[in-house]
């Protein structure tokens, strides 16, 4: 909410429901109906199990706030009563998202049993991926050099895996049972629920078919991860959209003409553990520390697209700190 001080918005959290296209509302839970003459949907992607039985309830998620203070409670939590880590840390999915995590992990883990006073012992975290190799979607070449980086981490790496079950200490693979309490599951995504529930039309990738101006309907426009766009999926593409609807929504109300969306390629960088990431710029691939200046300068970069540079640095700065809700880790990092 901080960002929209001095600024003629009013924020309101509430639960979108459904939308009343008659008369022009939305109808949420916990603020009632909202007229609106634009609309604009950008509600993210919901987590996709895929129908496998026990992921729902016994594995963790990484995709909000809540799912994460929930994964950092267990770990710590479990070390406290366990005073050893546990047999296998599995994080499902060898996309960006599984393999910044995994490669962040064992120094992560490393800490925190330094914190609870407990001797040293062997971290086991591996990476469980269905395809033939890690970042399927990036090139060949990102992927071997982040295997290499990932195994020098110490983190293992099973592919053609395809999970089919999980209970609440183990995760079964291939027919196969892996020991484990802490399943991460980063594999699967599907398009908001709102979207079938509200009757849009939907593509074969699951996502709202738009127009050229990422329009879903007259007035209705659908942004980032929910659109059917070439880049749609990560964050770049979900900016570069907000400020292209903005821009035209000016446009209309000074009597232009729109202009047609073009797709813009993204960036794609993924860190794997401290110091190290892969930069994939168009043909320009690029590995280790610069990589990772790269993205820290990305980083004070888009918080500045939202403040000024005194605050923008701030907040970037304030990136490496670490808060954490254990009694005995926050004690310590003081």
């Amino acid at each position: 909410q901080e960002l929209f001080e001095g600024h003629t918005i009013s924020y309101i959290k509430a639960r979108a429901l459904r939308i009343n296209r008659q008369a022009k509302q939305l109808v949420t839970k916990g603020a009632g109906k909202l007229d609106y003459d634009v609309l604009i949907l950008a509600l993210g992607m919901s987590t996709n199990y895929f129908n496998i039985q026990g992921l729902p309830q016994f594995s963790y998620g990484i995709k909000s706030i809540e799912e994460a203070e929930r994964l950092k409670n267990h770990l710590h939590q479990q070390l406290q009563q366990n005073k050893t880590p546990d047999a296998h840390y599995l994080v499902v999915g060898g996309g960006p998202t599984g393999v910044e995590l995994a490669g962040m992990l064992p120094g992560y883990l490393k800490n925190m049993m330094r914190l609870h006073g407990i001797k040293h012992k062997t971290i086991n975290v591996e990476i469980v991926e269905a395809m033939p190799h890690i970042l399927p979607r990036l090139p060949k070449d990102v992927a071997r050099a982040t295997t290499k980086r990932l195994r020098k981490l110490g983190v293992a790496i099973h592919t053609n895996q395809k999970v089919e079950a999980q209970t609440a200490d183990s995760l079964i693979v291939n027919g196969q049972s892996l020991a484990s309490k802490t399943v991460i599951w980063t594999a699967g995504v599907a398009c908001n629920s709102f979207f079938h529930d509200n009757d849009f039309t939907m593509t074969e990738r699951c996502k709202v078919q738009v127009n050229e101006y990422l329009q879903a309907e007259p007035g209705v426009y659908v942004l980032g991860d929910n659109a059917e766009t070439v880049y749609s999926g990560v964050a770049q593409t979900a900016m570069y959209d907000a400020m292209f609807v903005t821009k035209n929504l000016k446009r209309l109300l000074d009597g232009k003409t729109p202009r047609v969306y073009k797709p813009k390629m993204p960036i794609y960088v993924t860190p794997t553990g401290p110091n190290w990431a892969s930069v994939v710029w168009g043909k320009v691939h690029l590995y280790g520390r610069l990589g990772w200046w790269l993205r820290q300068a990305a980083d004070l970069i888009a918080y500045h697209d939202y403040e000024p540079w005194w605050p923008a640095s701030q907040r970037w700065l304030a990136l490496n700190d670490t808060q954490e809700s254990c009694p005995t880790c926050g004690q310590q990092n003081r």
